[in-house]
């Protein structure tokens, strides 16, 4: 079964009442939560995070969405539409025209473990024709269905990529976009409208950070004091992430636009939720 940004998954109805106008977008990763509420007709946001200072099994992962969906008022509503997108570094892009469904694991094992019992999903990423390859939560898949209905899932390197590539299809020169987490970051290189490079790296310091973004400079032939890097996810000016990239890079700034405004918050700050919703 083909999932992803277009599709939605199974095909029964129960809980989501289209009259209601709130909108859900959940963002799941091993090291925490995020919850985003729209509504519709105002646009304003409500945003909630859960983060742990350690990863969580996808066991204790479903746990703690329990708990969240239990303690959190906000969650309580009625959405007329839910979204789960899954944040990791276990992913790949794989051109549409060499794609086969039912090999789909096979693109995986050489960057991360593939169980035998593993469910790999797939998103499409219409305006390159690529398609992102990667594992969800089953676990997480099979309770929320069970307690909205249709959904839709993806990656959220797809939502990244989609994004950016509409933003950028008329810009020639090369930008890299980085986008931070807990514990890894997603690197994006487009030239052209097109993508030249999307991978994401672990890191556990500043000097991993900055070794493997200057690899990718390396790699593409990118010259740090001429590209512009865009920022997003988990880093500000502060950050020791952002002081030593600084030192190595010129022109570097943090993406501001997004749809709409969460209060208290950097624009920048959960990127991926804010221009998905």
């Amino acid at each position: 079964m083909v999932t992803g940004l277009n599709y939605t998954i199974l095909l029964k109805t129960n809980n989501i009442n289209t009259n209601q106008v709130n909108r859900l977008s959940v963002q799941v990763t091993l090291y925490g939560l995020s919850f985003l509420v729209l509504s519709s007709e105002s646009r304003k946001a409500s945003l909630i995070e859960r983060t742990f200072e350690s990863a969580r099994t996808p066991e204790e992962l479903l746990d703690e969405l329990k708990k969240a969906f239990v303690d959190e008022e906000m969650l309580s509503e009625t959405f007329s539409q839910v979204s789960v997108i899954f944040g990791s570094h276990f992913y790949t892009l794989v051109p549409s025209s060499l794609f086969d469904e039912s090999k789909a694991s096979e693109y995986l094992k050489f960057n991360t473990k593939i169980l035998t019992n593993d469910f790999v999903s797939h998103d499409l990423v219409e305006s390159q024709d690529i398609q992102v390859v990667y594992v969800p939560f089953v676990n997480i898949n099979n309770y929320l269905f069970e307690k909205f209905g249709n959904f839709q899932y993806f990656h959220s390197a797809t939502v990244l990529l989609k994004h950016f590539l509409g933003k950028e299809k008329f810009t020639i020169k090369p930008k890299v976009f980085l986008n931070v987490a807990k514990d890894w970051f997603d690197c994006i290189v487009l030239s052209q409208g097109k993508v030249e490079l999307c991978n994401s790296y672990p890191f556990k310091s500043p000097e991993d950070f900055i070794y493997f973004t200057l690899f990718v400079f390396e790699q593409l032939h990118l010259n740090p004091d001429q590209v512009d890097v865009k920022l997003t996810g988990n880093i500000d000016k502060e950050s020791p992430l952002f002081e030593l990239l600084y030192t190595y890079v010129r022109n570097i700034s943090f993406i501001e636009e997004t749809p709409f405004y969460v209060e208290n918050e950097e624009n920048h700050r959960n990127f991926i939720l804010k221009v998905h919703s």
